[in-house]
């Protein structure tokens, strides 16, 4: 029987409808592995990229030998060298391009998705991030950074190595500004963040809950958008990765790794798109009403989502998913009750 459930974090429904499991255009492939000859993120040609603004390495720049590799994004949406300024014509208004995109290249392994890494190789992607989020707080004009990562075509990738893109920004998206603004009301009806009581619910309830590990809880949310979706987050306010201690950072990897082995269990090699939500990099005029509080009520969440059918017209024209495998049975599977 379908359901029309409310996504309480993003302020929108999802139809959850298992009749349509069984439409003929969900997709099921084997991907090819691709060639490293040429590839600009493998070992060896490092001289394919812009010259790297960070590595986890134990040598000289821009060489081999290295775990992680943070270059610039040679095709970046905005620039840093701009000067961050804000013009209107009329009723039009615009800002320059300014901001940091970068690709972190997640292992020299060409094959080798987060299944296949290691959960010391899982921690030291993390560790990575966690420096470049520190360095990119030293630009105040940069408020808002997302890290995401898109494997596989219907994901978005552009290239078959593995990696991550961070892009930060002058600006907050309207869609997590939204967030904070309905995160700090019911902050002030309730002394607690809306993930906070979020994932005390998914706990107690139990039923769409993967694992526990640490200060870390992955489950399956209850208005997944897409089958097979799962959301990492902390049990306790942790607002930003960068405030995770090591122990927080080894947990992290670990249920990360976790959930990942189930998934490839289930879905075999599959596309998907894996976010980070964060806490704004710094203050300005439009994160200063709820920079104050940000330690108390706002927690960093990873949300995983498989890429295993395409949206069509319905999803573009409403901003509603239809979701044919509710969140309970995913959990169930993964699980491997």
């Amino acid at each position: 029987m379908s359901e029309i459930r409310l996504d309480t974090i993003n302020n929108k429904y999802v139809i959850i409808a298992p009749e349509r499991l069984h439409r003929p255009n969900l997709q099921s492939y084997d991907r090819e592995k691709g060639s490293k000859v040429n590839c600009p993120f493998c070992e060896g040609n490092e001289h394919m990229t812009p010259n790297e603004v960070y590595a986890l390495r134990y040598n000289e720049p821009n060489k081999g030998m290295w775990k992680t590799r943070v270059v610039p994004n040679l095709y970046k949406a905005v620039q840093v060298e701009l000067e961050d300024k804000s013009q209107r014509d009329g009723v039009f208004e615009f800002k320059t391009g300014v901001g940091a995109h970068e690709i972190l290249i997640d292992s020299p392994c060409h094959d080798c998705d987060i299944n296949d890494l290691s959960v010391f190789d899982v921690e030291n992607w993390l560790r990575t991030m966690i420096l470049r989020i520190e360095d990119l707080k030293n630009d105040k004009r940069l408020i808002h950074l997302s890290i995401f990562k898109n494997f596989g075509r219907n994901a978005g990738a552009t290239q078959d190595h593995p990696h991550t893109q961070l892009l930060a920004l002058p600006i907050m998206p309207k869609k997590q500004l939204a967030f904070l603004n309905r995160n700090i009301e019911y902050y002030f009806r309730h002394g607690r963040g809306k993930i906070e009581d979020i994932v005390h619910n998914e706990i107690k309830a139990k039923k769409r809950v993967l694992y526990i590990v640490g200060n870390f809880v992955s489950f399956c949310p209850y208005a997944s958008e897409y089958p097979f979706e799962v959301m990492i987050a902390p049990t306790k306010n942790i607002s930003s990765l960068n405030r995770c201690s090591r122990e927080d950072l080894i947990d992290l990897a670990n249920i990360i790794k976790m959930t990942f082995k189930k998934l490839n269990k289930q879905l075999g090699v599959f596309d998907y798109n894996l976010f980070f939500d964060l806490a704004p990099l710094n203050l300005n005029f439009e994160t200063e009403k709820y920079m104050p509080y940000i330690d108390k009520n706002y927690r960093f969440t990873i949300k995983i989502t498989p890429r295993i059918y395409r949206s069509g017209g319905f999803e573009i024209s409403t901003g509603m998913f239809i979701n044919s495998v509710e969140p309970e049975y995913c959990a169930r599977l993964l699980r491997g009750d």
